[in-house]
């Protein structure tokens, strides 16, 4: 059997295959509810063979939002529609995961494809929210730092949407804490100039991180396994470092996180990174080794054989795929029989003349 095709205990939860869908934003909610778009979007790749099938960044607020259009999970409303997903997903064999996630100072923009810029309050927009005033870019709002009460108000925030995780099925809940949003703007002194509890040494700038991850595992079943996405390290010097990632990783694990989905970037603008195929793996590689908790490798990887040597190699222990699965929703059923595994496909009966 290969490796892409070997089931991933994690707590109570076996994933069938170690082939993730990454979060994937779809800018295609109304008020954070998921709808139609979500459960084609997210069944299809469940239908395609991924053995987890994770939500799009899902804001834990509405002021958590990248754009009005994003998914949420901030009021008991939206459980409904994503209880559908979950039940479909489940029901094709795939483990049904979902992201709260938290924009920060990256939050009121517009969607990609109408630019992306930020949406000011009156324009329908709102006040983003920061460890300190400073915008991500010359593009988008400049936001407000935050009091004591209102990082404590995020926490809790956190705690309320794992308890609507759970009323709506879901079996992973993966942290946020990557691409420049809120809890990486803590984590990172090119955006968190804070004097407090909250800012300055490495100590300091974590404590977010740790408070939001007990207070999600303290609501989130024992049985059931936590993840955490990180920006391994900001690309720039005088930024977040790997290794910082290592030891917060090492922290995360000691709270309860069960997996590290190592990602890297989008801090600021203007890192420079080397986008080549693979080039985040080295970092769940590092961090699987010296952290001791084991690890999901993402970025640019595309075909079957990148990803069953990444996992062959003992480089990470799930494989997160993002656009190959937006160019290919059955990208699993085809790794199989690339592999020469077609016996892993998990093909549903109604497709079965096709094969």
């Amino acid at each position: 059997m290969a490796h892409l095709f070997e089931p991933l205990a994690l707590r109570s939860v076996t994933i069938s295959n170690r082939v993730a869908v990454s979060p994937m934003c779809e800018y295609s909610s109304d008020d954070g509810f998921a709808n139609d778009w979500h459960l084609v979007h997210l069944g299809s790749r469940a239908v395609g063979g991924a053995g987890l099938v994770l939500t799009e960044a899902t804001a834990v607020e509405a002021r958590g939002r990248i754009s009005a259009r994003d998914l949420g999970l901030w009021k008991d409303a939206h459980v409904e529609f994503l209880s559908r997903i979950v039940r479909f997903l489940e029901a094709r064999g795939a483990v049904s995961g979902v992201q709260l996630a938290h924009a920060g100072r990256k939050a009121s923009t517009a969607v990609p494809w109408e630019g992306g810029a930020g949406v000011p309050p009156a324009a329908g927009g709102w006040e983003p929210i920061a460890p300190s005033a400073i915008p991500f870019s010359e593009r988008t709002l400049t936001p407000r730092a935050m009091a004591l009460d209102e990082v404590a108000e995020v926490v809790r925030a956190f705690a309320a949407a794992t308890r609507r995780s759970v009323a709506a099925g879901f079996r992973v809940i993966e942290l946020h804490f990557a691409h420049g949003y809120l809890v990486h703007e803590f984590l990172s002194p090119l955006s968190n100039r804070r004097q407090d509890a909250y800012g300055g040494g490495f100590e300091q700038r974590i404590r977010l991180a740790l408070e939001i991850t007990r207070a999600v595992r303290a609501e989130w079943p024992d049985r059931l396994p936590l993840l955490a996405r990180l920006s391994c390290t900001d690309w720039v010097e005088g930024g977040w470092t790997l290794e910082e990632s290592v030891e917060l990783a090492r922290r995360l694990a000691a709270e309860g996180v069960d997996l590290v989905d190592c990602s890297s970037g989008a801090l600021v603008p203007y890192a420079r990174i080397d986008a080549v195929p693979g080039y985040q793996v080295p970092f769940a590689r590092r961090i699987r080794a010296e952290a001791g908790v084991s690890t999901a490798a993402v970025g640019l990887i595309s075909t079957p054989a990148q990803a069953e040597a990444i996992l062959r190699d003992g480089d990470a222990d799930l494989v997160m795929l993002a656009r190959a699965m937006l160019r290919d929703p059955y990208w699993a059923l085809h790794a199989a029989e690339e592999l020469g595994h077609p016996e892993a496909r998990r093909i549903p009966v109604q497709y079965l003349r096709a094969f």
